[in-house]
């Protein structure tokens, strides 16, 4: 898919600073910016390293802003905005197009007739980010000036220099910079120029994003360097920012690696029997290669180690339910099952008191055991595993696990979760969130939904009915989970609203049952079809219909569902504001884009038209157009145009795009 903008976006500046980039490099390290090239977010820089792979993510190395010298005319090619509000200098005007080479991105400028390209990788397992420019047509030579601006902070703060002294010092090709005495070195290197030290802090970079989401919006950064060289057509030049002082100088060789690794993502996708690649459209290959950047490697010494999943690009680490959740899109869609059974071992190893960890924090920390649904998720991903691949040893060693995992909901775990005596999950106590829909600010739980929640009950009868088929399939006792199944199965019918003709998204709670119209009820339509399972539906057609249909009418957007219908007191339609106006929105009428998968999977169990169903999916590959380039986002406002907000690029939602387009293909 070729994704590529000239001057009808590049030059206008609301729409290229909207649109951002995103590179990454397998650990949870990254680099994303802005198609203009002015910082409008404190998480963007060129090389956000993971320090505690994936997390312990710092700002290292912020931006390089670069000037040419052509023909006795000085051309800046950077764009600043400052404190004041002001634009200075104006080198967005020069930008002539933008292209994402798979997930690449690459720049070119025009200053008269001279034409330089300017592109961004990192290698796989490395927190080293390559910048190369290459003089692509001009006439005569150009004289082109880097300056390269540094930072040393978590990539949720924000820096205020104050007099901060880092130590820099002269290596071969390059620099050593030091933040303070017990601070991680980094390096700069260039492969055909000299760096020239220096030492000046510029202040009051305006981050407009920030100010959005009523955070402090100002910010310094230090410059440390000054790169000078002069270009002839067709030669390059490479700027490399690396935590590794060893860092390899052959930019081409690298480049080169990088490129055959997202095509060797392109060939495993079209070559695996799991994936419908040969008849999908070249947006769905980019969703490929977008899937990518979201798994990632845990160093040894951290909890949870091995392979896990990024949440979403800029602020999201891995958690347990957006891994689960995510997991089959991003790896058994793709064709890569080995990656799915190396995070499915991962997680069983920190299972406790049959619950998933939500969260893994940085090495030293207890994980955070404080959610019901990540556990149910975790029985989807394992047998949509075994469904795509058979593998009965994997199915073996996990099955005690879940075994266990059922008998602790049984009896009751953390958070009163327990089966109650009507068959059905109940969960909840004051002050947490135990849902998807788990927005708190200090002491304020947005959506508690403490009692038994509708997409809980379908994920905990999926659950148990997976446990039939995995113990049939071990030669083990199916009685007990059968006789579960056949209990919810009988209750499930109390979740119905007759007079709303759709779901409660709640009963038994402590206000009695929640008639508000949310998407969480279409799992229990969703949810049996994956993989050709038959399983006793828990609504009858007629119902299910139902379900699909109101969803359809009142949540559905083009990006996703809504979290609630526009009809409640509650709605708020607009996602921004301070953290306590964003996070109220979060789940009372914001779009969530990883829902359309399920409703499309719904849809198609409903009608029985795959054709139909997959038009709901399509306006996702407009969508790789905007927002984060070449991936989709969290969130949407529930008010049209439905502005894409939060992250530029979540797992989920790549992920249940992909997976829903392949199983309906």
């Amino acid at each position: 898919m070729t994704i590529e903008f000239g001057r009808e976006i590049c030059g206008y500046l609301p729409a290229a600073e909207r649109r951002e980039w995103l590179v990454t490099n397998g650990i949870g390290g990254y680099a994303a910016g802005t198609v203009a090239g002015l910082l409008t977010r404190r998480y963007h820089g060129l090389l956000v390293a993971a320090l505690k792979p994936p997390l312990g993510r710092t700002l290292l190395v912020t931006k390089a802003d670069e000037t040419i010298l052509y023909d006795g005319r000085l051309y800046p090619l950077y764009v600043n905005r400052w404190g004041d509000g002001s634009l200075n200098p104006r080198g967005d005007r020069l930008l002539e197009s933008f292209h994402l080479e798979g997930t690449l991105p690459v720049w070119r400028f025009a200053c008269g007739d001279a034409l330089l390209d300017k592109q961004i990788w990192m290698p796989p397992g490395e927190n080293t980010t390559y910048v190369r420019y290459c003089l692509h047509r001009a006439s005569q030579p150009l004289t082109l000036s880097l300056k390269v601006l540094v930072n040393y902070r978590d990539y949720h703060g924000d820096t205020q220099a104050k007099g901060w002294q880092m130590a820099i010092a002269p290596v071969s090709h390059g620099l050593r910079i030091q933040a303070f005495a017990t601070a991680v070195p980094f390096y700069l290197f260039c492969d055909r120029a000299h760096l020239q030290p220096t030492h000046q802090w510029h202040y009051r970079f305006d981050l407009a994003l920030e100010r959005y989401r009523g955070l402090r919006d100002q910010e310094d950064h230090l410059q440390v360097a000054t790169v000078e060289v002069l270009l002839a057509p067709n030669e390059s030049i490479t700027l490399i920012a690396s935590t590794a002082a060893n860092a390899c100088l052959e930019a081409e060789a690298v480049l080169a690696q990088r490129r055959t690794y997202e095509q060797n993502l392109i060939d495993r996708w079209q070559s695996s029997s799991s994936s419908s690649a040969q008849s999908a459209p070249d947006w769905i290959g980019q969703l490929v290669l977008s899937a990518d950047q979201f798994i990632v490697e845990r160093s040894a010494d951290s909890p949870g180690s091995g392979q896990t999943l990024i949440a979403g690009y800029p602020w999201f680490g891995d958690w347990g339910r957006d891994t689960m959740i995510s997991l089959p899109g991003l790896t058994l869609t793709t064709g890569r099952p080995d990656v799915a059974a190396a995070i499915l071992r991962t997680f069983a190893r920190y299972i406790d008191q049959g619950m998933l960890p939500n969260r893994f924090p940085d090495r030293g920390e207890t994980p955070e055991y404080n959610t019901v649904d990540a556990t149910l998720w975790y029985f989807e991903a394992v047998r949509l595993y075994y469904e795509a691949t058979a593998d009965a040893a994997l199915l073996e060693q996990i099955f005690p696990v879940l075994a266990e995992i059922i008998d602790w909901h049984c009896r009751g775990t953390r958070y009163n979760i327990h089966l109650d005596t009507d068959g059905l999950l109940y969960a909840g106590e004051e002050g947490v969130q135990l849902t998807w829909m788990d927005a708190k600010v200090d002491d304020w739980v947005v959506t508690p939904r403490i009692g038994k929640p509708v997409e809980i009950n379908a994920l905990w009868y999926s659950a148990v009915q997976t446990m039939v088929q995995f113990a049939q399939a071990l030669g083990q006792p199916a009685k007990d989970y059968a006789a579960i199944a056949t209990r919810i199965q009988a209750q499930f019918n109390r979740f119905w609203h007759e007079s709303g003709g759709h779901c409660y998204d709640l009963i038994d709670g402590p206000d009695g049952d929640d008639a508000s119209l949310r998407p969480n009820q279409i799992f229990a339509v969703a949810l049996p079809l994956a993989a050709g399972r038959h399983v006793p539906p828990l609504l009858t057609a007629a119902r299910q219909k139902q379900v699909v249909d109101a969803c359809g009418r009142a949540l559905l957007t083009s990006y996703g569902l809504r979290s609630l219908a526009p009809h409640h007191a509650n709605y708020h339609g607009q996602y921004g504001g301070d953290r306590y106006q964003r996070d109220g929105a979060y789940h009372q009428g914001t779009v969530w884009g990883w829902l359309l998968g399920p409703f499309a999977l719904a849809h198609f169990n409903v009608y029985g038209d795959r054709q139909q169903a997959r038009t709901f999916l399509e306006p996702m590959a407009h969508h790789l157009h905007d927002h984060g380039i070449g991936s989709l986002s969290e969130i949407f406002d529930g008010d049209p145009p439905f502005t894409p907000r939060g992250c530029p690029a979540q797992a989920w939602s790549v992920a249940e795009v992909l997976r829903a387009w392949s199983a309906l293909t």
